[in-house]
């Protein structure tokens, strides 16, 4: 599915990912773990687009994704939460989930969004509430809901349990268990596996922007 090779990236002249590899297959959750600083972040932005490749290589199904744009790759099916969720405050709840469906002509929004809805109910309830007025584990769970309206083939979630109470952590957990199956591929960084070990299927651990080991269950 993804395949991340060799890769440099560097962030103001500072070389973050020192030749790093993943290879998620389709269907599958890996987990990329490591301690803050480890590169876990780089890794998200660098597949979704935001940091350029210094050197290495990215692919999707073996198509080369590094001359595409962000918007373009969430076009291709990719999905991306970012550790600070990345919200618009004055926008409503459905308004931040439409945000990349938006950009990504095409893209069936009604469907998209009956999808989203079903797989996370409750916002549905507070979907005309704007998200400043959300707790950081509601904004969460609606992070989680953008990346879905457009990560069909591949979700790239970035700490997500980190910050939340245990009850919203467990429901987070509960609904990327869910995705098992639908043979969407899930990345999920973090700094730990407390939450997330009996979802995984395998364990990338990467340690000052390099490979340390792969563990497969």
């Amino acid at each position: 599915m993804i395949t991340l090779h060799n890769a440099r990236v560097a962030i103001q002249n500072v070389e973050v990912l020192r030749g790093f590899s993943i290879d998620i297959t389709p269907g599958s959750m890996v987990g990329l773990i490591g301690r803050n600083g480890a590169g876990k972040t780089t890794v998200m932005r660098t597949i979704m687009g935001h940091l350029p490749l210094l050197g290495g290589s990215l692919s999707l199904g073996g198509q080369p994704l590094s001359t595409l744009s962000p918007h373009a790759r969430a076009g291709l099916g990719i999905g991306y939460m970012p550790e600070d969720r990345g919200l618009v405050p004055e926008l409503t709840v459905e308004e931040n989930i439409c945000v990349p469906l938006w950009v990504s002509p095409g893209v069936d929004v009604t469907a998209r969004l009956k999808f989203v809805y079903e797989v996370l109910p409750e916002l549905l309830a507070m979907k005309d509430r704007k998200a400043l007025l959300l707790s950081g584990g509601q904004q969460k769970l609606v992070a989680l809901a953008r990346a879905l309206t457009v990560g069909t083939k591949l979700l790239l979630l970035d700490e997500p349990f980190e910050g939340v109470a245990p009850a919203l952590s467990q429901r987070l957990s509960e609904v990327v268990g869910q995705l098992r199956g639908s043979g969407l591929s899930v990345l999920i960084s973090q700094s730990d596996l407390n939450h997330s070990r009996h979802l995984l299927d395998a364990e990338v651990v990467i340690e000052r922007g390099a490979n340390s080991l792969q563990a497969a269950h």
